[in-house]
């Protein structure tokens, strides 16, 4: 294509005193200058090659004619030659680098597009030291001189990158735009077949991922759908439908859930998310509530940008709000990618210091919510070219774009490549559960609720699916309380202590039973639900554990972090007014018995006490400590000896 701004070069022509060494328009022989007008129609026309040839002549008759070397380095540099175009651009130079100054600023943004960062640093340094008339121009020029020293160094240090073709779901079509659930066993992707886009879905088998399958209705129509996410647990899906009847702009966001093992007839996201914009490419958290995605829709901070919202309770969307100044630039900022740590934001830009066109770049997300400053992810992850999305695995450890390599086998394949150290997100896992009575052992939908430890605040709150399994992500930093709860039944709790743990070896799967509450106890609270779960006669054979309640070190004193957990046993023992409880104590085995003994009571009478203290009648609750008496575990190893220290408590 060509370039405009040398397009240009006849309207900014310095025509002042000249050299004697050389010619200009103003002094050219006449036959020089017939070779040069025609040459300028040629050009014109979009005729380079023979433009080309006319310049030439020109030079044959004055070859230190100018204008003739200048505009023959802009005919080349047209036809994509970058060679000869470098060649004579430094020919002009040579003759009089003052004659026009952006000639300087153009073989700078040359050797840049060449990957002769050394030399670009040269020119555009160079250029900068002369006024410029056009403060764009100097900015263009600032912009691509940071992005030369980057490159400049990055090229010097490249980061390990192996693609590797993922095998059977690439065909002979292009297949893209992968997104994955949160066990890794399951991936959505976009395909193209004969001009059709379609959505593909492909299950991993010892490790290797099979043959995709089209989707199918009532996802897939004879429009064309595409651009797409999927929540963690695999039951939400979100993706981009654009020019439909009645829809809001050119592109806008659709919705599906998956329901009974079907996905729902997809309907439009609605506003205010969808505008008269373009809306597109969207990412959901793992605990699909926050979404991000790309639009082109008015208030934003340049061409395209990258905005968040988030699903109230109702399941309605907030107001976009836009990722503000950090991320977003005057330029374009597309395909987010929120890692299921829920800090860490991949995308692309053309606008950041980079490599090239497109660059992949990625954000933290700090205490105060703002953004840190994009880091470019380096080379050979980014090159000169437009680079496409990117995903990152739920171990942050794997990557996934779409290419068409050399070893594609078609338009493009989905490729995935080891994540280097420095560009990797927060190792995250994930438990896995099925909710069921444990009497009945029917299934139960319940209320699920990650709590973080560290400040007490609800990371994430969800419900079960209606056969009672969830699936909720845990990012590595930090330590969490997991409570899940259903009227009428005990709660139950999890502790995950990830704070210094940086990888996952395996996620948690299990079966929450949930004790089902004594049916007198429900009947005769007037608050509670009416819903009482069946065979619901005995009271609970087991006693709940507290496994998120702490103590300091050999004392009864509570840790603050104990406070989320004794506060749903305070909630419980409201909403039912009748119940009675016994607090439990134990310890391990190590120190003495009778010493044993005292703080276990100790520890069971301080949760007694903080009941007390948080308006639950004190005749309600008893407390007994055991010592080691009922370990639960072995006392041999250090995993066992923190089991048997427990509190608990049963209904009396």
């Amino acid at each position: 294509m060509k370039n405009t701004i040398l397009i240009l070069f006849a309207i900014f022509m310095n025509t002042l005193a000249f050299s004697q060494d050389y010619v200009t328009k103003a002094n050219a022989p006449e036959e020089a200058m017939n070779h040069y007008k025609e040459a300028r129609a040629l050009g014109n026309k979009s005729a380079y090659e023979k433009s080309i040839e006319a310049y030439k002549k020109a030079l044959e008759v004055a070859p230190n004619f100018i204008d003739a070397q200048l505009f023959l380095a802009d005919s080349y540099y047209a036809l994509e030659d970058f060679e000869a175009a470098e060649k004579w651009f430094e020919s002009v130079l040579i003759i009089d680098k003052e004659y026009n100054t952006r000639v300087i600023y153009v073989l700078g943004a040359l050797e840049y597009r060449m990957d002769k960062f050394e030399e670009a640093i040269v020119h555009l340094e160079d250029f900068l030291t002369f006024p410029s008339k056009s403060k764009k121009l100097t900015a263009k020029a600032k912009k691509i001189l940071e992005s030369c020293k980057f490159a400049a160094v990055a090229v010097k240090n490249p980061l390990p990158f192996t693609p590797r073709n993922l095998g059977a779901i690439n065909t002979e079509e292009a297949e893209y735009l992968p997104c994955f659930t949160a066990d890794g066993e399951f991936m959505l992707y976009t395909s193209r077949y004969v001009g059709q886009e379609d959505f593909f879905q492909s299950q991993k088998i010892n490790g290797e991922w099979i043959k995709g399958i089209n989707m199918g209705a009532p996802i897939n129509t004879m429009d064309n759908e595409g651009a797409q996410t999927i929540s963690a647990d695999g039951t939400f899906l979100v993706y981009t439908v654009c020019n439909r009847n009645g829809d809001f702009g050119s592109c806008d966001l659709y919705f599906s859930e998956l329901l009974n093992g079907e996905w729902t007839q997809p309907y439009n996201i609605d506003a205010p998310i969808n505008t008269r914009g373009w809306e597109s490419q969207p990412s959901l958290s793992a605990d699909g509530r926050t979404l991000y995605f790309t639009s082109n829709r008015g208030n934003g901070k340049g061409k395209k940008d990258l905005w968040v919202t988030y699903r109230l309770r109702n399941g309605k969307w907030m107001e976009p709000q836009n990722l503000g100044d950090e991320i977003n630039t005057k330029g374009n900022e597309e395909s987010p990618f929120i890692h299921a740590d829920g800090q860490t934001l991949y995308f692309r830009s053309d606008a950041h210091v980079g490599m090239g066109r497109m660059d992949l770049f990625m954000s933290t997300r700090q205490a105060d919510g703002s953004w840190s400053k994009p880091k470019n992810l380096g080379y050979p992850i980014n090159t000169k070219a437009d680079e496409g999305s990117l995903v990152v695995s739920l171990d942050g450890k794997t990557g996934y774009f779409a290419s068409d390599r050399a070893d594609s086998k078609g338009a493009t394949d989905i490729y995935s490549f080891e994540m280097p150290e420095a560009i990797q997100p927060k190792a995250v896992t994930y438990f896995k559960a099925k909710v069921i009575d444990a009497k009945t052992r029917l299934d139960l939908q319940a209320k699920v609720e990650l709590i973080q430890l560290s400040t007490g605040l609800t990371y994430t709150e969800s419900m079960t699916s209606k056969n009672g399994e969830f699936l909720i992500c845990l990012p590595a930093g930090d330590d969490y309380a997991l409570n899940v709860s259903r009227k009428g039944y005990l709660f139950y709790s999890e502790n995950f202590e990830f704070k210094e743990v940086r990888s996952f070896k395996e996620p948690f799967e299990k079966k929450v039973e949930l004790q089902p509450i004594p049916k007198e106890i429900v009947v005769n609270n007037p608050n509670q639900s009416t819903e009482i779960p069946p065979n619901q006669n005995a009271k609970p054979t087991k006693p709940t554990i507290l496994k998120n309640v702490f103590f300091e070190t050999g004392s009864a004193d509570l840790k603050l972090t104990s406070k989320a957990e004794l506060n749903k046993l305070v909630d419980l023992l409201k909403e039912n007014p009748n119940m009675k409880i016994q607090l439990n104590g134990h310890t391990d085995n190590v120190g003495q018995a009778e010493n044993n003994q005292a703080l276990s009571l100790n520890r069971a009478v301080a949760v007694m006490n903080y009941l007390v203290e948080n308006g639950i009648e004190s005749i309600r609750v008893t407390a007994k400590g055991f010592g080691a008496n009922q370990p639960i575990s072995t006392n041999e190893t250090t995993e066992g000896r923190k089991q048997n220290r427990r509190t608990e408590f049963i209904i009396l």
